[in-house]
C-alpha cells in the first residue's frame, strides 16, 4: 500500500482523469479498502479540494472546480507561470511525459478559481522543438498572456519592438506563439511591412488600446510547425546552398522527424507522414543521413537521390551476405 501523501496525490490524478467514479473502482485501483477511500477523500476536502459525492451502489466522486485554489503555495503569478510550463511539457513527448504533464494540466485548471480559469483559457502556446543548450530568455507572463488572448480574440496588436522608443509602434495580426531554441516569438502578419514576420516576445512593449478585430490569414505552407522550421532553418539545407539535395516521404510524423533536423525542412502531410526535404556533400551521404530515421522512405527526387539509396542498398546486401558466410 503506497503511502498516504503518495496516495492522496494517486486519488487525485485519477478523479481528473474522468467525470464520476464508483467508490469500489477507486478501492481497487489503489489497492486499499473501500474505507480508506473515503477517508482520503475527507483529507482532500479538508485542504480544500471540492470533491462531491455521487449516489450509487458504492458511492461515488466527482472533482468539481473550485472556488478558490487550494493550498499549494502558489500565488496567482506562480500557478499562470506552472500552467504555461505543463503546456509546453503535454505538447512534447520526450522522455514520455507529454501524458503525465496533459494529467497534471487538466487536475490544475479544475481547482483554479474563475479569475485565474478565465486568463489561463486564453494561453494556447505551441512548442516547436530544437535541441538547444541556450538558457532561456526571461519573458513576463502577463505579456504571453496578452498575446495569446490577442490571437485567441483576432484583434490586431500595437507594441513597440526593442529599445528604440522613438519610432511609431508596430501593428501586427498575431497568429500563434511559440518557443523555439529557448526564447519566445509570437508569429505575426505585419501590417506595415505586408509580410509575416517572427517578432521576439522578450523585445516587445505592448501598447493600449488594440486594434480592430481581423480575419485571420493562412500560413505559408500547410502547418505552423513547417513555416516556423523553415524560417529558423532558411539559411541552412533547405534553401539550395548544399551541392547535393533531395526530398523524401517519411512514414513518421512530421514533430518526430524535426526534432532530430536540424538543418533541413520538414512538412507534415498527414498525422503519421512527412516531406523531409535535406541536403548533403554527396549523394550516398544524403542517402545514409534519411535512413537514420528508420522508416519506410518514398523519394520525391531527384533521381540522384534515387540511385544512390540503391546503391547503399547494393553496398548493403554484399556486406550482409559476406557476414552469413
Amino acid at each position: 500500500m503506497p503511502k498516504t501523501s503518495a496516495r492522496l496525490l494517486a486519488l487525485l490524478s485519477l478523479l481528473q482523469t474522468r467525470r464520476d467514479w464508483s467508490g469500489r473502482v477507486l478501492a481497487d485501483r489503489l489497492d486499499v479498502s473501500l474505507r480508506t477511500v473515503r477517508r482520503d477523500v475527507d483529507r482532500l476536502r479538508e485542504i480544500g479540494y471540492p470533491i462531491a459525492a455521487v449516489k450509487g451502489p458504492d458511492g461515488g466522486y466527482r472533482l468539481g472546480a473550485g472556488t478558490e485554489l487550494p493550498p499549494l503555495l502558489f500565488d496567482d503569478d506562480q500557478a499562470v507561470a506552472l500552467t504555461v510550463a505543463l503546456q509546453i511539457a503535454a505538447t512534447t513527448s520526450d522522455g514520455g511525459l507529454a501524458e503525465d504533464a496533459e494529467r497534471a494540466l487538466n487536475t490544475l485548471r479544475q481547482v483554479m478559481p474563475a479569475r485565474l480559469r478565465h486568463r489561463i483559457g486564453a494561453l494556447d502556446v505551441t512548442a516547436v522543438e530544437r535541441p538547444t543548450t541556450r538558457p532561456a530568455e526571461p519573458v513576463d507572463g502577463t505579456v504571453l498572456l496578452s498575446l495569446s488572448a490577442a490571437v485567441r480574440d483576432r484583434v490586431v496588436l500595437r507594441f513597440d519592438y526593442g529599445p528604440d522608443r522613438t519610432q511609431p509602434p508596430r501593428r501586427a495580426e498575431p497568429h500563434h506563439v511559440i518557443t523555439w531554441d529557448g526564447r519566445w516569438y509570437l508569429v505575426a502578419w505585419d501590417l506595415d511591412r505586408d509580410d509575416w514576420r517572427t517578432f521576439r516576445v522578450d523585445r516587445m512593449s505592448l501598447r493600449t488600446p488594440d486594434g480592430p478585430r481581423f480575419t485571420p490569414r493562412p500560413l505559408p505552407g500547410t502547418d505552423l510547425a513547417a513555416y516556423v522550421t523553415g524560417v529558423f532553418r532558411g539559411s541552412g539545407d533547405a534553401s539550395g546552398t548544399w551541392p547535393c539535395q533531395g526530398t523524401v516521404l517519411l512514414d513518421l510524423p512530421a514533430e518526430t522527424v524535426a526534432r532530430y533536423t536540424r538543418d533541413g525542412l520538414v512538412e507534415p502531410i498527414g498525422a503519421h507522414r512527412c516531406r523531409l526535404t535535406l541536403g548533403s556533400w554527396y549523394w550516398p551521404g544524403l542517402a545514409a543521413a534519411i535512413a537514420r530515421y528508420d522508416a519506410d522512405v518514398d523519394v520525391v527526387g531527384p533521381d540522384e537521390l534515387t540511385e544512390a539509396f540503391a546503391h547503399l542498398a547494393r553496398r548493403f546486401a554484399r556486406t550482409a551476405a559476406r557476414r552469413r558466410r
